[in-house]
């Protein structure tokens, strides 16, 4: 969650209470690495065509140099407001992950919530907002009109192509996106390559990464999503098998779950002439370290 610097609202706060056009955008909702980056950019409804004439472009038709001068322009401009609300991979994991699994596109929608509900928090006379979207573009626009009545949306695929305001937070997406990814400190306090390839999981670079850098134990390092197939694959084929015990609340019965990859034969752990709290465990004893 990022939320708007003093350099994005400097000199602009006395235009918000004036009619407002906004542009809402993503940048990493398909890599297994890093953030997914959620982008707004802002401005009155008398400088919309003014935006228009600027060079702005869907930032994955851009290079990274032009995407940073871009960027450098957006920021300069007290014309135009914008805010980046970023939802790192281990909220991702978390989220998708957990006992009450979230979608993607349900943190992709309460980002965009955020975005919107910031600004007009702030002050910002909202009267329209374009949005670009993966999914189905009328049951999102709905969505949307129904928690914000007195907004107009225009939700439609490509609108980072379309939309100069929507380019725009293409931009600022992508860029801050692409600078945690750079800056991105390990918590695991690993000496973790930084060679990451594009971040895709189609990408051998990245999967190459993604090979070097899982622990048999811990899995892989905060920086990945957990919840990508590419990772679950590889977490079942190559990490140690654990096995959970959980109380059944209905008769207080204990359950065993394991979970990693299937394990033909107990072993000697499974011996019935142990205890049953280390064959439940499957410890065993070791006299070689």
């Amino acid at each position: 969650m990022e939320g708007p610097t003093a350099e994005s609202e400097s000199g602009r706060e006395a235009w918000f209470a004036k009619p407002c056009v906004m542009g809402i955008d993503e940048a990493g909702r398909g890599p297994v690495l890093g953030d997914m980056v959620y982008g707004c950019a802002y401005c009155t409804e008398e400088e919309l065509q003014r935006i228009g004439e600027r060079e702005f472009a869907d930032s994955k038709k851009l290079t990274e140099a032009r995407r940073e001068d871009l960027y450098e322009v957006i920021c300069r401009d007290t014309t135009l407001a914008w805010d980046t609300e970023s939802l790192p991979a281990t909220v991702i994991s978390q989220r998708m992950l957990g006992s009450v699994k979230t979608s993607l596109n349900v943190l992709a929608s309460e980002a965009t919530f955020a975005l919107i509900d910031r600004a007009l928090a702030r002050g910002v006379d909202l009267q329209q907002v374009f949005v670009d979207t993966v999914g189905d573009p009328k049951r999102h626009e709905a969505m949307l009109s129904s928690r914000y009545p007195s907004i107009r949306f225009t939700v439609c695929p490509k609108a980072d192509s379309i939309y100069p305001l929507v380019s725009a937070a293409s931009i600022v997406a992508k860029v801050t996106r692409d600078r945690a990814l750079r800056q991105h400190v390990h918590s695991d306090a690993i000496n973790a390559s930084t060679s990451y390839g594009s971040g895709y999981p189609g990408d051998p670079v990245t999967k190459a990464w993604l090979e070097a850098h899982l622990d048999r134990v811990f899995g892989f390092p905060d920086l990945v999503r957990f919840s990508w197939q590419t990772c679950t694959r590889m977490l079942e084929d190559r990490a140690v098998p654990v096995r959970w015990e959980c109380e059944d609340s209905t008769d207080g019965q204990q359950a065993t779950l394991l979970t990693g990859p299937s394990q033909g034969s107990q072993g000697a752990s499974g011996g019935a002439g142990r205890h049953s709290f280390f064959r439940a465990r499957q410890l065993q004893p070791v006299h070689t370290f």
